[in-house]
Order: structure tokens, then sequence, then C-alpha cells
């Protein structure tokens, strides 16, 4: 007969004292940490509830944080271009080895997941939370670690909120660059590939794409603007859609690496030579822009220094906030820089 093994039950965390008590976690640490802010009518409440709930503080990590810095930052992500997330993650990883910070990644798809995501990194105890798109426009996330005082950064949104940090490019203005390009190099008739509905930079980069061809004077064809989801799989779809028509434009600009690079394969398999009778361009230039042929001209956005930021403004916050300061938010917009390589060429 087999022995049993008896399981452990699971470690009550900050976070559950926070709800027990009807607090926020920043409430209940700076009530264990014995720093100001703290009403005494609160106090009573929150170490009632660590009496209820016979929680305790984890010493040794209490001591290695106060010692190094050794925040937990837990980064939750859906979004589908893995390349873009790599790249996130490595400038993350970079910082995270300088200031001794460890990342937890969690992945959800739909809303119960989302809850379901979200629940277990606040479980794990993390001290802050970073956002890539599209989740870093989610109201629902957002007010949920608000409530829960976890210091938060929105990654890439288009949109900030004034009240949550975040690290991002002028996304309007990259597009809006790209096309004065395009336009530049004889091109009037342009194509464009739009992106997920649900971040908000495909918008703007859609609204700059129109901006640049209007201020030029120039009609936009209704049926040269195509949808995607900043998938390569939609991006055939939009390639196909674009090119297999009789009259096609003399230039593509698709709103990410992937899709465009999945019009270039669809132009190769039409025998539509590239840049001499097509002219494709992308944006962000992830690895894919050179890896394939001919390599692709795309707005260049510093994604791994947007992690590495992101990890370093979120460690600062947490430090401040671990110290009985409120944090401000922190705003701060990258350098974006225009690539220019093969897939390009004047008309």
């Amino acid at each position: 007969m087999g022995t049993k093994v008896r399981r452990s039950p699971k470690a009550v965390t900050i976070h559950d004292v926070a709800r027990h008590a009807g607090v926020s976690s920043m409430t209940v640490s700076r009530t264990i940490n014995g720093q100001r802010y703290v009403s005494p009518e609160l106090r009573d409440q929150v170490l009632a509830s660590i009496r209820a709930l016979n929680y305790t503080v984890n010493k040794s990590a209490r001591n290695t944080r106060n010692g190094s810095s050794a925040y937990c930052i837990g980064v939750l992500y859906s979004n589908p271009s893995s390349a873009y997330l790599n790249e996130i993650m490595l400038g993350g990883l970079q910082e995270s080895s300088r200031t001794g910070a460890q990342l937890l990644l969690e992945t959800c798809t739909g809303l119960a997941s989302q809850k379901a995501a979200l629940k277990k990194l606040l479980a794990a105890g993390v001290d802050g939370i970073i956002l890539p798109p599209p989740l870093c426009d989610s109201r629902l996330t957002i007010e949920t670690l608000k409530a829960e005082g976890i210091p938060t950064l929105a990654l890439a949104t288009a949109r900030p909120l004034e009240d949550v940090s975040s690290v991002r490019i002028d996304d309007y203005q990259g597009a809006l660059a790209m096309t004065r390009y395009l336009i530049g190099l004889g091109h009037r008739e342009i194509g464009f590939v739009k992106g997920d509905p649900s971040h908000t930079p495909s918008d703007l980069r859609y609204v700059g794409f129109l901006a640049a061809m209007r201020e030029c004077g120039l009609d936009i064809d209704p049926a040269f603007v195509v949808n995607g989801l900043f998938t390569y799989r939609s991006g055939l779809a939009a390639g196909e859609a674009l090119l297999k028509k009789k009259k096609r434009p003399t230039a593509v600009f698709a709103s990410n690496d992937d899709m465009a690079a999945a019009v270039i394969a669809v132009a190769h398999g039409l025998g539509i030579k590239i840049p001499e009778e097509l002219t494709i361009c992308g944006f962000d230039d992830t690895p894919v822009a050179t890896t394939i042929w001919p390599s692709l001209t795309t707005i260049h956005q510093p994604i791994v220094e947007i992690g590495r930021a992101a990890v370093a403004i979120l460690s600062e916050q947490i430090e401040r906030q671990q110290k009985g300061e409120i944090p401000q938010p922190v705003h701060q917009v990258m350098k974006f820089t225009l690539m220019e390589r093969g897939s390009s060429a004047p008309r």
C-alpha cells in the first residue's frame, strides 16, 4: 500500500488579507511594515484579518527584497505575435538581471481566462504587473489592479491613461512618416492593411496613414484598405484581397511586420516582383523584417528598450510604494526610426 502524501495548504498571500479586510494590498503592506498613512481603524481591521487568516510574513523573502530590490513583476499577455513578445521579454530580462527583479509570465485568451490568469499572478504575490497590448487598454484589468494596490504599467498603449504608467512610441507619427516616405518615392495608389481593432496602436497607425494621404491631396481607394489582425495568417488573406485585383496598389503599408511578410509571400506566389513591381512596408521591425527576402522596409520600434524601460519604471514604483510613498505615474515615449531596406523602391 502506497504512502499518502499530504499536500500542504495553499499559502495565504498579502492579497488574500487585503480582500478579507476590504482594503488595498498597499494598506496591508504599510500596516505590516509599520509605515505611515494608515489610520488606527484600518490598521486594526488589517490586523484582525491577518489573525483570522493566520497570515505570516515570509521573512527570508522580505529580507532578500530589502537587500537587493528583488521584486517580483508579473507580465500578463495575450498578444498573438510571439516575435513581439520575445523582444519585450528580452529587454525585461536584461533589466531584471541588473536590478535583481524576477519576472513571472502568465498568458490568457478570453475574459474568463484573463481573470484566472490575473488571479494566479496576484496569488503568487507579484509586486507589480506589466500589461502588453491589447491588455494595456483593458479597463477591467487596470481597475482590478488599482483596487489591489498593485503598481501597473501599460506597455505600448496608443492611448495612455493619465494615472497608469506607460512606455510607448508615437504610433500616429510613425505611420505618418512611413506614408510620407512612400509618397516621396512617387507612390500614389497605396494599399493599407489594418491591425487588430482591439489594439489601440492599430487605430492610430491607420489614422496616421489617412492624414499623410490627405495632406498630399491623394484619394484613398476603399478597395485598397483591408482588415488584418496583426497575425501572419490575416496578412495572407489581406495580401490576396489586395493583389488579386485587376487594379492593384503600387505599394502596400501593413500595420505590422508579420502581416507585411505575409503580403510579400502572396506577391512571390503571384509572380509579382518586389520592389520593382510592388513596394511593401511594415511596422515594428521585429526579427522577421530581416529574415525574409527582400528585407523589409519598416518603422523600427525599440521593442527591447521598451521592455527594459518597463521593468525599470515599475521596479522604481514598487520600491517607492514599499517605502510608504505614493508612486506617481511615469509616461515615457521612445523614438522610432524608419528603416529603409530592400522591399521598397521609387515608383
